[in-house]
């Protein structure tokens, strides 16, 4: 009995394709042609993630006739941007806590800022008619452990000092009452501050939306090099340059342009399981009924979603660092994690036995010290970068688009004037103090978790220091 127990995620995970689920949807749209000779611009764009392309499509709508080119090293949406949980949040600080651990004195205009930055994006999908299955339904932080339901209630009370009346606290009953799991004590539900979406379609949309607006875009088109070029740039690929007089960095989790930033930003990889279709019958069993994303209080944490289709997206837990801080596609598969996810997975939904599993993958997530973006310029004012986004880049991608360009204009702005923007996070050491740094850290949140939520000496250095590490 013990060995059939071991063996059901597995058998679970047996036909699971190892693709993103959201990359394998037929209305993805066919490869643009590469760059096969110079080119000259007022604005390049280097990425084709969410961050790329909402600078572009910002940049033309603030300057139709601005003249922007973006170049992208594969197709727009391949990396992190197509392969995310879909959770769209308002949050630019990765959370309350986070926020008010770092700008206690901005958390009010961050907080309207993020709220303004959700809506805006929400007003952009109508605009230019971008189908993603935008569903603001919020999201529930999940507690899992008796210590998180004290931290849920004091989020609940950092919120309403702030004046956020969109949360509201869950006890054991009305979350159960909402989705049901044996394994939720209480929740905190941020109603209207968290959409859920199709990531790789909002960035196939947002692709459309740039072209509409006459913005040239060169896929498999890698960026190699950036000097300074007279008065601008001039960015060399592998069949052309681009002369440029203002560049726009999206590249997160890759290597960045300009060399002094790439201590700040370390790859790790997230991954996810995706279910088949859920039945009638399976669907009741949960509950579900507002289509919340959820999200538990570990430091190593699940989140969870269902989709259009009535799937569940089920990631996370896990941080995979590998040495050196490498981007390659080999890494994209963990099939410890998988297995892990699953066994996690069928923890929380004891009813769904018996449910498989159609896809598994994984990416890199570009991560920073303090778990939220940063920003800067490079080339005397020319180039401008925003990174470090630690998993909160679907939402917050949209706001750096702003700032780099708020930035590229040598223009102050309520968001250049922000701390969180003039402030850099501290760097990361290198290898291998980074490798046995990382280490140390993910084996004693791991304990933290496993102890109450106490952390030890090391995690409490690293807090007094500003460092951390988070999924």
């Amino acid at each position: 009995m013990a060995r059939a127990a071991m063996s059901h995620p597995v058998r679970a995970l047996a036909d699971a394709c190892p693709a993103p689920f959201w990359l394998e949807d037929p209305d993805r749209p066919a490869a643009l042609p590469a760059l096969t000779c110079d080119e000259t611009c007022d604005l390049l764009v280097v990425g084709g993630g969410y961050s790329g392309l909402w600078t572009a499509l910002i940049a033309k709508e603030r300057d139709p006739d601005r003249d922007v080119v973006l170049v992208e090293g594969q197709e727009a949406g391949w990396a992190a941007s197509g392969r995310n949980g879909g959770f769209c949040a308002a949050s630019l600080t990765h959370g309350l806590g986070n926020g008010l651990a770092r700008w206690p004195r901005e958390m009010e205009r961050l907080e309207e800022l993020g709220a303004r930055n959700l809506d805006a994006i929400e007003d952009t999908l109508a605009r230019h008619k971008i189908e993603c299955s935008f569903e603001r339904t919020g999201e529930i932080d999940v507690a899992t452990a008796s210590h998180q339901v004290a931290e849920l209630r004091q989020t609940a009370r950092d919120a309403a000092r702030l004046g956020l009346d969109r949360h509201v606290f869950l006890d054991r009953d009305a979350l159960r009452a909402e989705v049901d799991s044996p394994a939720f004590l209480a929740g905190l539900w941020d109603r209207t501050g968290v959409a859920m979406l199709h990531p790789a379609r909002l960035a196939w949309g947002l692709k459309r939306a740039c072209l509409a607006l006459g913005v040239r875009i060169y896929e498999h088109t890698p960026a190699t090099a950036l000097v300074s070029h007279g008065p601008g740039t001039a960015v060399r690929t592998p069949h052309g340059r681009v002369f440029a007089r203002h560049v726009a960095l999206g590249t997160n989790a890759f290597p960045s342009l300009v060399r002094r930033v790439r201590p700040y930003v370390v790859p790790v990889y997230d991954h996810a399981l995706m279910t088949e279709p859920l039945d009638a019958d399976q669907l009741a069993a949960v509950g579900w009924r507002h289509r919340q994303g959820l999200s538990d209080s570990s430091n190593h944490f699940h989140y969870f979603r269902l989709t259009d289709d009535h799937r569940i997206l089920w990631g996370g837990y896990d941080i995979v660092y590998r040495y050196g801080g490498r981007v390659r596609r080999a890494y994209d598969h963990h099939p410890a994690t998988y297995e892990k996810l699953a066994r996690h997975f069928f923890r929380c939904f004891p009813q769904l036995e018996g449910v498989r599993f159609s896809h598994a993958w994984g990416g890199a997530i570009d991560t920073c010290s303090r778990f939220s973006p940063f920003f800067g310029t490079a080339h005397g004012g020319r180039v401008a970068y925003a990174a470090g986004y630690t998993g909160l880049g679907v939402g917050a991608t949209r706001f750096g688009a702003e700032v780099m360009l708020d930035l590229l204009s040598g223009e102050r702005t309520e968001r250049t004037s922000l701390e969180m923007v003039r402030s850099k996070p501290l760097p990361f050491p290198p290898e291998p103090l980074r490798w046995a740094g990382i280490g140390i850290t993910q084996w004693s949140m791991t304990r933290a978790d496993r102890r109450g939520g106490r952390r030890n000496l090391w995690l409490k250095a690293m807090d007094k220091a500003g460092l951390g590490f988070d999924s």
